[in-house]
């Protein structure tokens, strides 16, 4: 998880009706993840050929009201997987802005060679674009308050809809330990790939970087939020 900051303005155009930024102690964050998704089903049922796949997300984080107080989630900008099987699926259920592209991984852990590097990329216009950095040691559940905190523990979704409305969907897993990140990168043409200000905001040093350990995890289907939330 590579994180930027940037300036609210650079992301208001991508918040969907019924949401907020929400910010980190006053600075407004953009994350490029690269993710591995394992055993995955759809609705309970397991799809051949479709069950495990990487994924690159570039996702900003807000918040909405909902019964209980303030719900903190993410907005996806473009979310890329290997297959348009799953780009579908996914634009679908959710009405989320995926794009098939190959995509490649290389995790090395920690416990077997001393110190873990790890690696996504995939392939856009001719070339490989990838995100990566080095880690090792114990990994540990983010201090409350943390930055680490607030960008593993948004545990809604967020996606406009074609309509103008706001689709609010539940994520659920349990909290996750990180390590922090060294040397992270980003390699290729990722400014062109996201375009403007969000591809030169990629394309400066992230403030904050760390891996996460990952877990099960629930994505329950979504509801249009009302006009009054």
């Amino acid at each position: 998880m590579l994180s930027f900051a940037v300036e609210p303005d650079v992301l208001r155009r991508h918040v969907p009706r019924g949401v907020e930024l929400d910010d980190w102690q006053g600075t407004t964050l953009l994350s490029l993840v690269g993710l591995r998704f394992v055993g995955t089903k759809v609705m309970g049922l397991a799809i051949p050929f479709h069950r495990d796949f990487e994924e690159i997300n570039l996702r900003f984080y807000v918040r909405a009201r909902g019964p209980e107080g303030w719900r903190r989630g993410v907005v996806f900008i473009r979310e890329v997987v290997p297959r348009r099987a799953v780009a579908s699926v996914a634009r679908w259920l959710y009405g989320e802005n995926y794009v098939a592209r190959p995509p490649r991984s290389t995790i090395v852990d920690p416990k077997e060679r001393g110190a873990g590097s790890i690696s996504y990329g995939w392939r856009s216009a001719g070339e490989w674009l990838s995100i990566g950095a080095e880690f090792g040691g114990t990994p540990a559940v983010p201090l409350a308050g943390s930055e680490e905190e607030f960008i593993t523990e948004h545990y809604w979704g967020y996606s406009a809809q074609a309509d103008g409305s706001c689709l609010e969907y539940r994520v659920e897993h349990p909290r996750w330990r990180v390590w922090p990140a060294l040397r992270p990168k980003v390699e290729g043409d990722v400014a062109r790939f996201y375009g403007g200000d969000l591809g030169r905001a990629v394309r400066e040093a992230p403030r904050s970087a760390f891996v996460a350990d990952g877990s099960p995890v629930v994505v329950r289907r979504g509801i249009r939020l009302t006009p009054s939330r």
